[in-house]
């Protein structure tokens, strides 16, 4: 991971935005925000249940529409804010996508593929690894998972 460097807040606090709607849906909070030249190209949150699909992750739903509405497969110089350091998956659709920064808030030492588990842009097979800033709001996007889990538990 780099030096930290505070990220914007507006699109964090939309990636933040969006993981609340993902919970009132009954899906995992999480959050993601595509920028670029500091304006929001797409945000999206996790919706596998809604969509019956497993890839439905809120950084691969983002990644989608900003490919879309930039008529592009490639996101150079565009950043994603997302609430949760993102999985395997997510990381190499991130890595394709050539994002230029990754932004994350809480880190994910089960699911997570970026800082855990796999480490995917440290393998020399991955052929693109955005500059990665984790740990942003940390607390916040944790509480907001354990509030989801606690609640489908209880």
């Amino acid at each position: 991971m780099s030096a930290r460097r505070p990220p914007p807040t507006d699109p964090l606090s939309a990636a933040f935005d969006a993981a609340r709607r993902a919970a009132l849906a009954g899906e995992v909070p999480v959050g993601a925000v595509v920028v670029q030249d500091g304006r929001t190209i797409a945000t999206a949150h996790n919706r596998p249940r809604a969509l019956k699909d497993p890839t439905a992750h809120a950084e691969i739903l983002a990644i989608r529409a900003a490919c879309q509405i930039l008529g592009d497969e490639r996101l150079t110089g565009c950043d994603l804010y997302v609430t949760l350091e993102p999985c395997a998956m997510c990381a190499g659709a991130i890595a394709f996508a050539r994002i230029r920064r990754l932004y994350f808030g809480a880190y994910d030492p089960k699911g997570g593929g970026v800082e855990h588990g796999p480490r995917v842009f440290n393998q020399p097979t991955c052929h693109h690894a955005p500059e990665v800033y984790g740990g942003f709001r940390e607390a916040e996007a944790a509480d907001l998972l354990r509030a989801f889990f606690d609640g489908r538990r209880g």
